[in-house]
């Protein structure tokens, strides 16, 4: 290893949550801030929450609500395709059965 290109290696680098919780590990900044961490992440916790620190969430159920509104203002497939076969000619097996 070329001596003096490397970082400083912190052996107790404190990470601090924004739960208030703390612990220690080895890392090259001595002090780390993060948002979510093993005691308030809602995968370990059990609790059906969101975090959403973005708005990536709230952007989605917004899209999701527009999407249904769409669907609900058009007319269905199935309404289309009746429509449809009223103009079609009639098939041969048609005609005979009519006869």
């Amino acid at each position: 290893m070329k001596a003096s290109i490397h970082p400083t290696y912190f052996e107790e680098a404190q990470i601090l949550c924004s739960c208030g919780s703390m612990f220690v590990t080895g890392s090259t900044k001595k002090e780390i801030h993060i948002e979510v961490c093993s005691k308030c992440h809602p995968l370990y916790t059990g609790e059906k929450r969101y975090i959403d620190t973005l708005g990536q969430v709230g952007k989605f159920q917004k899209k999701q609500e527009v999407a249904k509104q769409m669907s609900d203002a058009r007319p269905s497939k199935k309404k289309i395709e009746d429509k449809k076969g009223d103009n079609q000619p009639k098939s041969l097996k048609e005609l005979l059965m009519d006869m």
